[in-house]
């Protein structure tokens, strides 16, 4: 039997929380980490019905990709929603911990899951981060590589579609572009449009990240990169991917006999409606 804080010792020599940014909160969200773990449960997001889902299945810890606690709680007013889903996870025992930048800076992690799920190869970080405190090996946010095949903007979106299975996506391309082949793909998982003139710098044809705004999307058409934007969840990624490090860790030590299991539900805020009209905008 091993508790949650061996997990998170083990897991910081993969991700050390050092590669994270300032600004981002990783680590202990809520709990006791200190008390045995016998069932753990890998998520995107930390939400009331996905803590509702680990209560079902009886889990006592939560392995997050994003903080629970991103914001800072202003009192415990459990009237509000996330103070009750905090109040529940307590008064079930559940402790809650969340890796989220430096999971997608440490080699092996987030981007390159996403890298190799677009069949990239040859790659290399995207935004160079530095040295990882325990390989010391080089470490970068996103990635860049070589991707196979040769299609135009228009059927690489739709390839990013049918690859992480979104409704729907934002192509960003310039009219000037669109017999171009695809041929080098910049990828980096969550809000990446801070990153697009690295991307242009280092000679990819598309990148692929979410959340792009209005009017960086005219600077990456400027710029003559195409965007794939297929949103923020496809980070979801890291709920299978994570439970098969566990897992493989598992196989390593015979002591970690905990189960592992999977968030089932959606956790994506948005839906798509579609135009039947085919067009791409309200004018």
């Amino acid at each position: 039997m091993i508790s949650g804080t061996d997990l998170i010792q083990r897991f910081e020599q993969f991700a050390s929380p050092q590669l994270a940014e300032k600004w981002d909160h990783v680590g202990l969200q809520l709990g006791n980490p200190d008390r045995p773990l016998h069932r753990l449960m890998t998520t995107l997001d930390v939400r009331p019905e996905v803590v509702d889902e680990a209560i079902a299945h009886q889990v006592d810890f939560i392995f997050a990709h994003h903080p629970v606690m991103f914001h800072p709680a202003r009192d415990l007013d459990t009237r509000n929603p996330q103070n009750a889903m905090y109040a529940k996870l307590l008064a079930h025992n559940i402790t809650v911990y969340a890796a989220h930048t430096n999971l997608d800076t440490a080699n092996g992690g987030m981007n390159d899951w996403l890298a190799a799920k677009l069949g990239l190869t040859n790659c290399t970080p995207l935004v160079a981060a530095g040295s990882d405190p325990v390989s010391g090996e080089p470490v970068g946010m996103g990635r860049i590589g070589t991707f196979n095949g040769s299609l135009t903007p228009r059927e690489f979106a739709e390839f990013c579609q049918r690859l992480f299975k979104v409704p729907g996506l934002r192509l960003i391309s310039n009219p000037a572009d669109q017999q171009r082949p695809i041929h080098r793909v910049a990828v980096l998982g969550g809000a990446g449009q801070d990153f697009y003139e690295t991307a242009v710098q280092k000679g990819a044809d598309a990148y692929v990240t979410g959340d792009v705004s209005y009017h960086f999307a005219h600077d990456m058409i400027a710029n003559h990169l195409t965007v794939v934007d297929p949103g923020h969840h496809i980070e979801a990624i890291c709920e299978h991917q994570l439970a098969l490090l566990f897992a493989q860790w598992q196989s390593d030590n015979p002591a970690w006999d905990f189960e592992i299991i999977e968030n089932q539900l959606n956790t994506d805020p948005f839906t798509f409606i579609v135009n039947n009209e085919g067009k791409n905008n309200g004018k």
